[in-house]
This record gives structure tokens, sequence and C-alpha cells, in this order.
């Protein structure tokens, strides 16, 4: 059964590590890693090394910073679950790409319809960004705004939406 899994919440909440594990339970094998991030200096290289080591062997790994929609469709034909870490990162990526927020709509509209398409269960990661104060400049509120959105849109499309709060899970659909 194709299910979609929204599992959002603040940094260091264990949205990651809770995510890992509602995959470990939907397969054993040919499961996909879709990672988001760009590890730009030593601490996020470290990040990106703690998260493969927790993976451990049997998961297959995509790096897909921008095309994360196309990534999801290519892999959901031969994967059991696929796992997507982390939306926020890709967002923060397509604004660096480019400031026309037309094209980073046509890759939100894109998202939704590649979980919609998915051949198999998705499984997405995000932070909220909702719960903060309102930041002092223009990019950073745009991000702000864009992830709010995006995750919007993505907990309406999924079928189950998870919060984490201090690494416990709270399952809000």
């Amino acid at each position: 059964m194709k299910k979609i899994t929204f599992v959002i919440g603040g940094c260091r909440s264990g949205k990651s590590r809770h995510a890992l594990e509602l995959a470990e339970k939907i397969s054993r094998d040919s499961k996909v890693f879709i990672a988001t991030c760009l590890p730009a200096d030593e601490e996020m290289k470290e990040r990106v090394a703690h998260h493969q080591k927790e993976r451990g062997a049997g998961w297959s790994t995509v790096e897909s910073p921008i095309f994360l929609p196309q990534a999801i469709l290519e892999n959901s034909r031969k994967a059991s679950v696929i796992l997507a870490d982390c939306l926020t990162l890709w967002i923060s990526n397509l604004l660096l790409d480019t400031d026309e927020s037309q094209k980073i709509d046509e890759h939100i509209r894109y998202l939704i319809q590649s979980l919609e398409k998915a051949e198999c269960p998705v499984i997405l990661v995000s932070n909220e960004v909702g719960a903060g104060i309102v930041p002092e400049n223009r990019l950073a509120r745009q991000f702000r705004d864009i992830a709010g959105q995006t995750n919007q849109k993505v907990a309406a499309a999924a079928h189950r939406v998870i919060w984490m709060v201090a690494g416990i899970p709270v399952h809000v659909r």
C-alpha cells in the first residue's frame, strides 16, 4: 500500500531517527535514502557521516539537493520505501539556486505530484519553522515563508503526519 508519511519537528527533536525507524519497519531491503544536504563545512560533513553510519548497510543513497521530486519518482519504481531528509535543506538549496518564486513554486508543485505518483511508501522529514520569531532579514523571512507553505502542502498530501517533540512522536494525523 502506498503511503506518504511526514515527520516534522524542531531542530534536534529526533525527526531523522524516528523516520529511519519507520522506514526500517516498512522494509529490510530496497530502501532508498534521498539526501538533500550539500555539506559545505566540517561540522555538516560530520553530521552527514553520523547519519550514514546510523542508516547502516541496506540503504541506497541518492544525493538530490535540487531535483527531489524527480528522485522520488525515479526511485519509487524499484524501492520498497523512500526516506527523503530533509525538506528545509532542499528549500534552502532551491533559494540558493534561484530567486524566482515562480520556479520555486514549480518545484514544490512537482514535489506534491511526485508524492501522488510514487509507487512505494515515502517518508519525508522537515523542520517546523513557524514556532520562532519573525526573522530580521528578507532572505530568512522568504525561507521561513516557503518552508512553512511547503510543510502545509506536504502535510495535506500525507496519509500520516508526525510531530516530533523532544524525541517523542506525536501523531497529528
